[in-house]
């Protein structure tokens, strides 16, 4: 069961070890009687020296442990908008026109999903997944800098939109047009910026995570002290080993990185209650000796100061972070799911109507005067329309040409590529009926 807290907030570590059978491990032969004597003596009375057993206390009893209890969840902003512990936290460095930007993007992302959903199951493009439920996590991109480098999974689109990478960047990208800046190698909603820091997505699961954790250990070096990686993930990503390969990394290195878990309750259709045992993802990070928090992740707010407390640990530090935020996924995992096998509709439409996250903070600027209803329905028409038109511009543009199949790994084209090359070239002409050349860009 969750428990919300507001403040303080409170990120965990283990600090305190747990109790040990009392069993004397050494490391050699001990040669005398008096050898024995005096270690048994060094390990009754004094701590040991930077070892594996530096912070182990001893009982005699037989304790096996199986919980320590639930961490408790951070929340600043309860699902009607109200601010749960008086106004104390909320975020007051931020004035009206980034909140108002942080709940458009919100609703921007939305209406881009909604549309572009409806477009895959047309048959336009081959491929798609929603944000749906999960918008709050855009709190962590207003708690960053935009110099931090961010490793995403596959529902972080609301990162890039923070940043300044349009509606319309996303669906060139989608379409494969030569427009798309991934010159059409990857599959749709694989975004990538260098420009905004923004590592380019990869299908495989969980290998994003032991390059945040290089990736946050080479800013370490770099020195400059103000900068960290970020790393985003979902609970089902948290069953590879990549996980417990970058965690474990980026903790003994000390690594200024912020691991982000997105906890929707779904691993596509796997449950939470068959996905891990356990206080979820979070007991996790404390195990791995990182400072951990659990927020509400349909909390904007919670999110966002979560965030800025973590980085300032990461840099401040050069400290691994671990947030888990408890959300859910209300749409399906992608256009290849069908959610509706594995929960009962019932299940996502009370979830959609009683804490949807756009919603809350809805509620909340609302409360602030800063928005109303008639602003709501102006926004969300002229942003359906412009992304409609978007769409159109993009479906009429050419795929990029097809040498972009060799370029952009070397810095000179090695002989076997340019061999395939000229491979590819010679069955296009000797065989012009099987390769429809009409719809890429000429050479």
């Amino acid at each position: 069961m969750l428990r919300f807290g507001s403040l303080p907030r409170r990120f965990v570590s283990l600090r305190t070890p747990l109790a040990a059978s009392r069993l004397l491990h050494t490391q050699g032969v001990l040669r005398s009687q008096q050898q024995v004597a005096e270690h048994a003596h060094h390990y009754n009375q004094t701590p040991a020296a930077a070892t594996h057993l530096s912070n182990t206390t001893y009982s005699d009893k037989i304790r096996f442990v199986s919980n320590m209890g639930s961490l408790e969840t951070y929340r600043v902003m309860a699902p009607d908008g109200t601010i749960v512990n008086g106004q104390q936290d909320q975020p007051t460095d931020l004035p009206k026109e980034e909140v108002l930007k942080i709940y458009k993007h919100m609703v921007q992302l939305s209406v881009m999903d909604t549309v572009m959903y409806q477009l895959q199951r047309q048959g336009v493009f081959s491929f798609y997944m929603t944000h749906s439920g999960e918008e709050a996590l855009i709190g962590v991109a207003a708690g960053l800098k935009d110099k931090d480098i961010v490793h995403g999974q596959y529902r972080e689109a609301y990162m890039l939109l923070y940043r300044g990478f349009s509606v319309r960047n996303m669906i060139d990208q989608c379409f494969s047009n030569i427009n798309d800046l991934g010159k059409a190698r990857s599959m749709p909603i694989h975004y990538g910026s260098a420009e905004l820091n923004f590592q380019t997505i990869s299908s495989p699961l969980a290998t994003q995570i032991p390059q945040a954790a290089g990736s946050a250990y080479a800013l370490k070096m770099e020195g400059t002290g103000d900068r960290c990686s970020v790393c985003f993930f979902g609970e089902g990503a948290a069953s590879e080993g990549d996980f417990h390969a970058g965690l474990n990394m980026a903790a003994t290195l000390n690594c200024p990185v912020i691991f982000v878990c997105r906890n929707n309750g779904y691993a596509i259709s796997t449950p939470a209650s068959e996905q891990y045992r356990g206080d979820g993802i979070a007991s996790r990070g404390i195990g791995y000796g990182m400072d951990t928090i659990r927020v509400d992740g349909n909390d904007v707010w919670a999110v966002y100061n979560a965030t800025k407390a973590a980085r300032q640990i990461a840099v401040k530090e050069n400290k691994p972070v671990l947030i888990e935020a408890m959300t859910y996924r209300v749409g399906h995992h992608s256009t290849s799911d069908d959610s509706t096998k594995y929960r009962d509709r019932k299940e996502v439409e009370e979830r959609a109507q009683f804490d949807n996250p756009i919603t809350r903070l809805r509620r909340y600027i609302e409360k602030q005067n800063w928005w109303d209803k008639d602003q709501e329905e102006a926004f969300r028409t002229e942003t359906k329309a412009q992304i409609i038109e978007d769409v159109r511009q993009a479906e009429s543009l050419q795929k990029p040409s097809l040498k972009h199949m060799f370029t952009d790994v070397y810095d000179e084209l090695p002989p076997s590529l340019q061999q395939q090359e000229k491979e590819l070239m010679r069955l296009i002409k000797e065989y012009p009926e099987y390769y429809q050349l009409d719809e890429f860009e000429k050479q």
